[in-house]
């Protein structure tokens, strides 16, 4: 897995922040498993970036089988592969509730052709 030992920048156009936080989803197609990347944002840029991750998810077409939790929030950690990311539960379950969006499942909901 790769590791990172460099300043990553906030992936939010216009931003020239640090990025602290790696938005990212749990998938795979039965075979090979990874994070999806949404973004990696500053503390500034992660509230909008981590509602707009959860309307990309909700709207992601699957293939049958193919699995892609709902979008987490990681703290994103120099020298540290995506296995080794600390995930934050309470503050992804904060924006969540602060959201003016509808509320997102925070279980896997398998694709339509599978239902």
């Amino acid at each position: 897995m790769a590791k990172f030992s460099y300043t990553v920048s906030c992936t939010t156009r216009n931003c020239l922040n640090r990025a602290h936080y790696k938005i990212a989803a749990r998938w795979s197609d039965g075979v090979t498993a990874e994070l999806k990347t949404y973004g990696l944002v500053c503390e500034k840029c992660l509230p909008a970036a981590f509602e707009e991750s959860l309307r990309k998810q909700a709207a992601c077409r699957r293939a049958p089988k193919e699995i892609l939790e709902p979008p987490g929030i990681y703290r994103l950690e120099p020298g540290r592969g995506d296995l080794e990311l600390e995930r934050l539960f309470e503050l992804e379950e904060r924006l969540r509730q602060t959201s003016p969006s509808p509320p997102i499942p925070t279980e896997t909901v398998p694709d339509r052709d599978e239902a």
